[in-house]
């Protein structure tokens, strides 16, 4: 007996240390990074944000963790209390006596040395630290649930409130695992409990359970159809989501068969709950048997079969006429959730009447006609302006900035720091980590113009930048940008590099606002363990004015800070007010809108560009703006984190001329008005009006195979618009044609940002398409001998982009056409490729070949008689508007153009009066 409690004692010892271990562990793995998000938080003024999401985490987990390890502690100890054997070699009656010799020896051994209550706690403790941690990743969910808004507009199925989609629903469905997965092991460890004591008999010839172990089962198994009950209550719901191959949603079949059957499960689970709870009276296993038959089997048969059989049989033979209602709803939630229901449809005549007055007309669309391609000219950026291997040019951004030359379309990228790129020998730790801590400065060059060499105007360039046209950057270091920036130590004792200057260098000290200070030798430790860098403790170069950047990646550090929104892919810098800064697009999201076709990589059916985020790029200050207001999703981020946003109006005035539509939101949302476009069922049935991306060709000679379109920025005056605007646009051709059919836009400038409007071309009118116009190009034979020749000197034709370039009621198309040495890397804008209506021209640049496309449309005719001398005026006054043209000159193609026309008036006059 003694020998049975000290053996006691050292299994109840044993148990209590393997438990404060694992708690240890995840204390401490968790302790150094609390630590360090509470200082950084604190360090960018955001340490109500922190609190608030530990806090949620916190509650979420000591909530769950308590509830779970009290469940499974109640239901090991009921076990080990109401077993009623202490060992498989001492059976009740419920046994035969003959059970398995192997497992009775077992339990003999080991049953009665187990110190049960120690052992069921410790086990209960680890499950429920599991479950807990498993669950922490949910307190967005239960904070967006505690604070939700409604979204003001109900399903038409249940008629909820749509934000009890968003909000409540995922949150009761998570709710329902959890219980689940804590009643399944509260089961096992009984279960557990039970075989070891000997209340479960396995073997052929006693196979059965005692009583205690027959009511515990019977009292799980009620507690498991209750959540059974539920879940097929939360079922109806979900109906939502489905997907019959017809309508995204609820169909016919789920609104007349699956709905009736899933209330009657319902009822078949709780009347299932109510007698496994009678049994556990009668201790019978052939009851418990039949409930768990009747409910799956009912399952299986009438939310199975039925409805499959239902759906094949009745529904398809008339699928359309039962179908109409149910997809327009599909229709109609679709095109809320993703804001296709605000585009404004227009139509767009496609006229042919385009001519050297109306391009005089519309400067401001020619003048921002795009010729550079992104990928050449990073080329071209990396050749001539990375200045030393350690800078890089890691994307090429499109905006436009009122300038002197007016209001142009720019391409710009930032110069930055990448450390990776210094010799293998400078790669120490000191330089990685103390002097090489900052790119500097920002290339910019307008989309149109080249130097006679084919290589882009630069209107800022060089290190420190210098303005040629382009805004003034009095503060060009970039400490945070898109690369994979590690962290970096300031104010040390050690100079940072700034920048090279012939033969020296310059070095510079860090005066902005980020950092944490890591001067005392308790910081350093914390860092050093948090970074797994033992140099920040033992370096000398460390001072007590020193500070430590990290999350210098701007995507990581917006990610830190709000990992509830997710991010456009595309950052952008912007040079404002004489300082650098990146914007970043930041979407509201959820996959849980009803009737909605998931059309998000993630699997989501709903976006919002609800913020817009602006980051210094030198002090690293993060700025969250609300750039869509009535977003119920946004509005309950407001009410949790109240500090965190701000209104729209509150972005400097500047910063907000060069917010822009994301080019990932409308994508998603081209992509679904291919079909979403058609708003009458029967048409979208039958995909009569379905419409694709254009098809182009591009890359080194065309490209090896066609790809789609993408959308694309350009400044023009939209039909019926008093001023030129900047325009995210994407033309669109119909379902296995290639001929255009309408074009979509989205308008960036306030006050009309975010209007979406899509121009429709006559149906009866044929309108030549992208792919046509490149198959125009290729079949024209100076154009093709021309391309052929080049490669065959050694160099590679590149072929750029086609741009579709909507001008009043007409549509003309640009590509640029790129040359480069085989064996080099600096692509040259060698070529303009022009086309309008049956035409098609190359020349040397923009003005040329529009001059070129546009001269034998001119309305010059060889008058007679008295206006002979007229008409020689007239001509002359062309031939310099086509020179003026061809050198640029629109100052001087314009006043030409002002002298042609009163004799063009006169003559057209003289004219009739001969005709009369």
């Amino acid at each position: 007996m003694r020998l049975q409690v000290k053996s006691g004692a050292r299994w109840r010892r044993t148990a209590i240390t393997i438990a404060v271990v694992i708690v240890g562990l995840i204390v401490v793995g968790r302790i150094t990074g609390v630590l360090v998000d509470w200082l950084w938080f604190s360090s960018i003024g955001y340490i109500d944000v922190f609190w608030t999401v530990l806090s949620a985490q916190a509650l979420l987990f000591v909530v769950v963790f308590a509830v779970s390890t009290g469940a499974i502690w109640v239901s090991g100890f009921v076990a080990h209390r109401c077993a009623t054997n202490p060992g498989p070699s001492r059976t009740s009656g419920a046994f035969s006596s003959s059970a398995s010799a192997a497992i009775s020896e077992l339990a003999d051994q080991v049953a009665p040395r187990i110190p049960w209550r120690s052992a069921i706690a410790g086990v209960a403790v680890v499950l429920g630290l599991l479950i807990a941690v498993g669950e922490i990743s949910n307190w967005d969910m239960a904070l967006r649930f505690l604070h939700q808004v409604p979204f003001g507009e109900r399903d038409p199925i249940f008629d909820k409130d749509i934000g009890f989609y968003l909000f409540s629903l995922p949150a009761y469905v998570a709710l329902k695992n959890w219980l689940l997965q804590l009643l399944f092991c509260s089961a096992v460890v009984a279960g557990v409990v039970y075989g070891v004591r000997g209340d479960i008999a396995l073997d052929q010839s006693s196979r059965g359970l005692s009583p205690a172990a027959a009511a515990h089962g019977s009292a799980l198994l009620g507690l498991f159809f209750v959540l059974k009950a539920w879940s097929y209550g939360l079922d109806r719901f979900l109906l939502l989501y489905g997907d019959n191959g017809v309508v995204v949603g609820a169909g016919y079949t789920d609104a007349h068969v699956e709905l009736p059957v899933l209330r009657l499960l319902v009822g078949v689970a709780a009347a299932a709950s109510v007698v496994s709870w009678a049994n556990m009276r009668w201790r019978n296993y052939q009851i418990a048997a039949a409930s768990a038959l009747l409910v799956f089997g009912s399952s299986f048969a009438f939310a199975v079969i039925y409805p499959a059989l239902f759906q094949r049989f009745y529904v398809k033979p008339s699928e359309l006429q039962l179908e109409m209602p149910y997809i327009k709803h599909n229709i109609a939630l679709t095109r809320k959730s993703y804001g296709l229901e605000q585009i404004a449809a227009k139509p767009f005549p496609a006229e042919q009447g385009l001519n050297l007055a109306s391009l005089q007309a519309n400067r401001a669309t020619i003048d921002n006609i795009r010729l550079w391609d992104v990928q050449p000219l990073m080329d071209t950026y990396a050749q001539l302006q990375e200045i030393r291997t350690y800078y890089k040019f890691l994307s090429v951004d499109i905006d436009r900035y009122r300038l002197g030359a007016g209001y142009r379309q720019v391409m710009l990228s930032a110069r930055e720091l990448e450390p990776a790129m210094l010799p293998a020998n400078a790669q120490t730790w000191v330089n990685l980590h103390l002097l090489f801590t900052h790119g500097n400065g920002v290339v910019m060059s307008p989309v149109t113009e080249k130097s006679t060499e084919g290589l882009p105007s630069l209107y800022l360039q060089d290190i420190p930048p210098v303005a040629n046209g382009g805004p003034a950057i009095r503060e060009p270091r970039l400490y945070f940008g898109g690369g994979d920036q590690g962290y970096v130590i300031v104010k040390g004792s050690v100079p940072e590099f700034d920048y090279p200057k012939g033969k020296d260098n310059v070095y510079t000290t860090y005066s902005g606002r980020d950092g944490v200070a890591v001067g005392s030798m308790v910081r350093r430790g914390l860092f050093a363990w948090q970074f797994d860098d033992p140099n920040i403790l033992l370096t000398g170069y460390i001072t007590d004015q020193s500070r430590i950047l990290f999350h210098r990646n701007i995507q990581d550090r917006v990610r830190t800070i709000a990992p509830f929104l997710s991010l456009d892919r595309d950052p952008y810098i912007v040079a404002s007010d004489g300082r650098l800064f990146w914007m970043q697009d930041a979407y509201t999201t959820s996959s849980w809108f009803p009737y909605a076709l998931p059309g998000i990589s993630d699997g989501g059916n709903y976006i919002r560009n609800a913020v817009k985020v602006v980051i210094d790029a030198y002090n690293g200050t993060v700025d969250f703006y609300v750039s869509d207001p009535v977003d119920p999703i946004l509005q309950t981020y407001q009410r949790i984190f109240p500090g965190l946003f701000k209104p729209l109006e509150a972005m400097p005035k500047d910063l907000r001329q060069h917010i822009r539509y994301p080019e990932d939101l409308f994508l998603i949302q081209a992509q679904l008005y291919r079909a979403y476009h058609m708003d009458a069922p029967e048409v979208f049935y039958n995909r009569e009006d379905l419409w694709q991306f254009p098809r182009e060709l591009a890359g080194i000679d065309g490209g090896n195979a066609p790809t789609p379109m993408t959308p694309y920025y350009t400044i023009m005056r939209l039909p019926g618009a008093p001023r030129a605007e900047f325009v995210l646009m994407l033309p669109m051709v119909p379902s296995q044609r290639e001929n255009m059919i309408a074009w979509l836009a989205a308008r960036c400038d306030p006050p009309e940002y975010g209007k979406l409007i899509v121009y429709t071309f006559p149906k009866e009118k044929l309108v030549y398409g992208p792919f046509q116009i490149e198959a125009r190009i290729q079949q024209n034979t100076e154009i093709s001998q021309q391309i052929s020749l080049w490669n065959q000197m050694g160099s590679r034709v590149i072929r750029g982009h086609l741009v579709v370039v909507p001008i009043e009621n007409s549509i003309l198309y640009v590509s640029p056409l790129y040359l480069r040495a085989a064996s080099g890397q600096l692509p040259e804008l060698k070529r303009v490729i022009a086309a309008y209506g049956d035409r098609v021209v190359m020349e040397e640049n923009l003005g040329e070949a529009l001059a070129a496309l546009f001269k034998e449309a001119a309305p010059v005719a060889l008058p007679r008689g008295t206006a002979d001398v007229r008409a020689r005026e007239a001509l002359a006054h062309y031939d310099r508007a086509i020179e003026r043209l061809k050198a640029g000159d629109w100052s001087g193609f314009g006043s030409e153009l002002d002298a042609l026309r009163p004799l063009l008036e006169t003559l057209g006059a003289g004219r009739s009066e001969d005709q009369r």
